[in-house]
């Protein structure tokens, strides 16, 4: 009976193990909007019923099933489940970019579909099996309670238990060492394996136990072959082409905020003429060339309005580390400069591939509200680039988190943010910059705005004093296709005018009222990464 509660214990791991897998391996694709989400936690629901109703039915599919032919269902279901997903990770890395495109929320659920409803489905369905099997069997114990809920309270509990372990070992173990596509079919091998070893040394009398230990080495021989031969699989998708220029992956690293990529164009040139890009969840972080110099126009706009407006400044917080390019570019200025990044492998590829120096840059592994509110310096200028997904994460963009940023600057100092601003969906950008204004009242904009697009990095300086007018900056290192933008930008900041006040409004923890404003701006950025980024890039 050991083994039977150490399969529902194991199956329950699994099950909220490919839960959180799947929210990883579908944000590149579908983003990170409400309306996602909603798609998410609707089928994994919707699943769960279905298992749970499709055991029950299964219980009474004669009139008393034999405990042979239940213990032959429930052993079975973990190699039916390990099948789905190795049918699913032969077909999601090919389909995913097609359904985004299709539609982001209808995708959704579809991508689900895919990914989790047969999976879930079998391993939900075990729960009513085994408690069907412990009524049956004279080892359920001669207790009271067992004899009145048939075990079903203890089997529910091993289940949850086991969940919860599933949650600690994939985010701990899995998530932050292997990539998201290999740590589904480490789950899918796992429950393969489980209904092996129920077959080779079954805790109960078999139905056909020919056929269950036929149906588990087919499912533990096709997850182990996809998962030992995954890079041979994945790699017929490179080289893939992105912005006129065929691109080649370099190294991969697993981690809690989605695969990061370090990809490297054009592909088959030498390394001293590629460049390079950082790549993680649907976004490029940063484009630099083989001698570490970047090519991202918003470096050198971070690098110059702190130049600008704090020519003087001894101390900077960087917020948001990225390929570390914007607290190095400070540090060579002079600056004693803190960089706090919540990501730990946005420290190792940045100093892996891009040059970035831990012994020059004091590096912080935090969330950077945590790191505010606990502040004990005060710094000169403190640099905001924090992404994740679609955009800002909705905690960082609150009255609350301004006002713990402010405490951490000289009274004389100044924040310079890295946003984006969606021309059709002004109102999402006015929330932001009225709800800073609630904490930091002298705000100037500056935008480069490309001809035609709508999508576009804004970088807005606030300071609790009066702003002196900018002096001049010098940014030797700007790539000559950016010198002449960077610079005609810098000339012409952009006070904020009436019409801004009156489309925003103030944002706070306890109050929230733009959440859909935030989808709807999420959800159109998302599109516009479908439609130019290959589906190579966004294998998460």
């Amino acid at each position: 009976m050991f083994l039977l509660y150490a399969i529902i214990f194991t199956t329950g791991g699994a099950i909220l193990a490919l839960e959180l897998l799947a929210s990883r391996i579908m944000t590149p694709y579908f983003g990170v909007s409400i309306y996602i989400w909603t798609g998410i936690l609707s089928i994994t629901l919707i699943a769960l019923a279905a298992g749970y109703w499709a055991g029950g039915r299964l219980t009474h599919a004669q009139r008393k099933p034999s405990l042979e032919r239940l213990a032959q269902w429930y052993l079975s279901q973990p190699a039916w489940a390990a099948l789905a997903i190795v049918g699913a990770c032969l077909v999601y890395p090919y389909a995913f970019r097609a359904l985004a495109n299709f539609d982001l929320v209808i995708g959704a659920f579809v991508a689900c579909l895919i990914l989790l409803f047969l999976p879930l489905l079998t391993t939900s369905a075990m729960n009513p099996l085994l408690v069907a099997i412990m009524s049956q069997s004279t080892l359920a114990g001669p207790t009271r309670t067992e004899r009145l809920d048939a075990g079903s309270g203890r089997v529910f509990f091993v289940s949850t238990v086991g969940s919860v372990a599933g949650v600690i070992v994939t985010a701990f173990l899995l998530m932050p060492h292997v990539s998201n596509y290999r740590a589904v079919l480490t789950v899918a091998v796992v429950l393969s394996l489980l209904s092996l070893a129920g077959a080779a040394r079954p805790p109960v009398p078999l139905h056909h136990r020919t056929r269950l230990l036929a149906l588990a080495a087919i499912a533990t021989v096709a997850s182990g072959t996809l998962l030992v031969g995954s890079d041979r699989y994945l790699d017929r998708m490179w080289p893939a082409r992105y912005a006129g220029i065929e691109w080649q992956k370099l190294a991969e690293y697993g981690s809690l905020f989605g695969t990061v990529k370090i990809l490297a164009g054009p592909a088959g040139a030498q390394p001293s003429e590629q460049t390079r890009l950082y790549f993680q969840d649907g976004l490029v972080q940063n484009t630099l060339d083989s001698g570490n110099r970047s090519q991202s126009f918003f470096t050198y706009a971070l690098e110059g309005l702190v130049q600008a407006y704090r020519p003087d400044a001894s101390q900077a917080l960087v917020l948001g580390l990225g390929a570390g390019v914007v607290p190095m570019s400070l540090a060579r200025r002079g600056l004693e400069v803190t960089a706090v990044e919540i990501d730990p492998a946005s420290f190792r590829v940045a100093a892996t591939h891009f040059g970035f120096d831990t012994k020059r840059v004091r590096s912080i592994e935090a969330d950077a509200r945590t790191y505010l509110r606990g502040c004990n310096s005060t710094y000169d200028a403190i640099v905001v680039d924090l992404f994740h997904g679609d955009g800002t994460p909705e905690y960082l963009i609150t009255r609350d988190f301004f006002r713990d940023l402010r405490g951490c600057l000289k009274p004389d100092g100044v924040a310079v943010f890295n946003t984006f601003v969606d021309l059709d969906r002004p109102s999402v950008y006015a929330h932001f910059l009225v709800t800073l204004h609630a904490e930091l009242n002298e705000i100037v904009v500056y935008r480069a705005d490309p001809a035609g697009s709508r999508h576009l990095n804004s970088f807005v300086v606030a300071s609790a004093a009066f702003l002196t007018p900018p002096g001049p900056v010098m940014l030797k290192e700007a790539p000559a296709r950016h010198a002449k933008s960077l610079y005609q930008m810098l000339d012409r900041p952009n006070k904020l005018d009436s019409e801004t006040f009156r489309r925003g409004s103030i944002v706070t923890d306890a109050r929230n009222l733009i959440s859909l404003d935030i989808a709807d701006a999420q959800m159109a950025y998302r599109r516009l990464v479908i439609e130019n980024v290959p589906p190579a890039f966004l294998l998460n």
